[in-house]
């Protein structure tokens, strides 16, 4: 049924307005005969992905074109700001959030359905996460809680409790250990086999989620899973042994003495045992971590937070109190034996940088004693703190003047570059002295990514194709997808103008043989490309689009393993 004839609250279909929604050059004439007449503002493609509103309680069928082969059966869900990011309030006229990590939290939900008589279905569903806190805006005009960028008067309630709620839905995941009676967390289950669906911040808590209507039915901090885990940092991305499912993470407590403890998880019995603990490294803003086969990595780059992390008590927000990044300072790496469990067993250097998101990371003899183990790891790295700037909503918005402000230098700053850096030697290196992490390789900024993803086949082993999306001038900000081979160091590029991919997922293809067998699925619509031409294969088109988000989980129907979170 067309999304137009179910209930939809404040959706704008947007088939004309928005060019080339969801259907290929063959289904398009109309929108862009309509582009061709557009006022010049309609024509600012980047906006539109920031501020479309929608909300479909009620799954509806999409449009399905091209092919959508059968082993991506299973849910995509996905996670990030509605399109929205001012409300209209009763007392102070129409509030608006500074910071697309601030942004009205909203999950969506794809099913793929294969069918046996014809092309593959697909239903959408979406929900808003914070009912509760869009109408406290409307009531009061404000947020009283701690947020990531948003800016305010720091000496209003500046001793409430840090961190009693955030806004931001950064990530999603299947699994989380489940609490006890006070934890508020839900046990109901799922039809399409997810049992625990959960969104997840840089804050140590979490919010669960229906996994069939994404209504939120409760929450749990990390002191559930074990009373030392009492600090207010995590990483946003914790990573699961694609083997075990074990999950790993760390905690950071701020304060004179910021204390990282580094946990695992067990997927068989739910305990959850601390396996490192380090403190002389400063506070920093760490959104994701690397594990190997034998070794978690955690690399505390240069986002350190002042005065040990307590000028977030005097900012309300996160951004504002992290320190300016000094070019003269040095990123410190840990490796943590994860299978013995003897704490750090290495430490490394390297030059200063700033990153979201770590890729993949594995170990292989090393190359100067053939009888010793090198760790070897991916990361999408930023040269300074210029990013977190550039996504104040009045920067991304191709429509806003302050977008002109990153133009030029500014702009290439705060562009991702594929790193592959090599730390030698772990098993005669010893935690007392540090080592270099060794730069092996730099893409350039043109080929590179973030919201990266690789095979998840190759989670802990040697990977060669790194998918993400790219930033090359094309808009304000994300513009494409990209394909990068390590080996030949060449890109591989999927781009249509006016229209917006999200993060890629990679679906491997059962029978295949490659790396590169299998599908990418990406969001704005439900885009389903070939992993190795990066040709469009199918997608299911929606009239009212789906904003640029952050992250998803993705739970196949047709096999039974870990689900695949990014």
């Amino acid at each position: 049924m067309p999304l137009k004839d179910n209930p939809v609250q404040n959706c704008q279909l947007v088939g004309a307005r928005y060019p080339d929604y969801g259907y290929d050059d063959r289904h398009n004439d109309l929108s862009k005969q309509y582009l061709a007449t557009c006022p010049e503002t309609t024509r600012h493609w980047h906006a539109s992905s920031l501020q479309v509103e929608q909300e479909v309680h009620d799954p509806v069928e999409l449009i399905v074109t091209g092919t959508i082969p059968s082993y991506v059966a299973g849910t995509l869900y996905r996670t990030g700001p509605r399109g929205s990011h001012q409300v209209d309030t009763e007392k102070a006229g129409a509030f608006k959030l500074h910071h697309w990590f601030d942004g009205f939290v909203q999950n969506h939900r794809f099913q793929i359905i294969p069918s046996m008589h014809g092309p593959t279905r697909v239903l959408y569903n979406s929900r808003s996460a914070v009912d509760s806190l869009l109408e406290h805006i409307r009531r009061t005009g404000q947020i009283d809680d701690i947020t990531f960028a948003q800016k305010r008067d720091p000496c209003t309630s500046i001793f409430r409790k840090i961190f009693g709620s955030i806004n931001a839905s950064i990530g999603l995941h299947s699994t989380v250990p489940s609490g006890d009676g006070d934890s508020g967390v839900d046990d109901r289950g799922s039809q399409s086999g997810i049992q625990t669906l959960w969104s997840k911040t840089d804050a140590a808590m979490y919010r669960q989620l229906d996994p069939e209507t994404l209504e939120p039915i409760g929450y749990a901090t990390q002191t559930v899973l074990h009373p030392s885990l009492r600090g207010q940092f995590t990483a946003a991305h914790a990573k699961s042994d694609p083997f075990t499912g074990d999950v790993y993470n760390y905690n950071l407590d701020l304060g004179r003495v910021p204390t990282y403890r580094v946990f695992r998880v067990s997927a068989v019995t739910g305990k959850t045992d601390i396996i490192a603990t380090i403190t002389d490294a400063p506070s920093a803003y760490l959104h994701s971590i690397l594990l190997t086969e034998s070794y978690l990595v955690l690399c505390v780059w240069n986002a350190h937070f002042a005065w040990g992390g307590l000028k977030i008590l005097w900012e309300r927000n996160m951004l504002d109190s992290i320190a300016s990044f000094d070019p003269t300072g040095k990123a410190l790496w840990y490796v943590v034996d994860r299978i013995h469990d003897n704490g750090v067993v290495a430490k490394f250097q390297s030059d200063p940088f700033f990153c979201f998101h770590t890729i993949n990371a594995w170990e292989e003899p090393s190359s100067a004693h053939p009888s010793d183990v090198d760790i070897v790891a991916d990361l999408s790295i930023y040269e300074n703190l210029d990013i977190l700037k550039r996504l104040y909503y009045e920067n991304l918005l191709s429509s806003s003047p302050g977008a002109e402000d990153f133009a030029g230098e500014k702009r290439d700053t705060s562009r991702a570059m594929l790193r592959r850096f090599r730390l030698p030697s772990i098993l005669s290196r010893g935690a007392s002295q540090s080592g270099v992490a060794v730069e092996n390789f730099t893409a350039p900024k043109d080929h590179s990514c973030d919201l990266p993803t690789v095979n998840p086949h190759t989670l802990t082993k040697p990977s060669r194709y790194i998918y993400g999306v790219t930033d090359r001038g094309n808009s304000t900000f994300f513009d494409g997808l990209v394909k990068y081979d390590t080996y030949t160091r060449e890109p591989m590029f999927w781009f249509r103008e006016g229209q917006n991919p999200g993060e890629p997922i990679f679906i491997p293809d059962p029978d295949g043989k490659d790396e590169q067998d299998g599908v990418l699925l990406s969001v704005s619509f439900l885009l389903v490309l070939d992993a190795r031409t990066m040709e469009e294969l199918g997608r299911a088109s929606m009239e009212c689009a789906v904003g640029l988000g952050f992250h998803g989980l993705y739970a196949s129907s047709t096999s039974v393993g870990i689900p695949l979170e990014v």
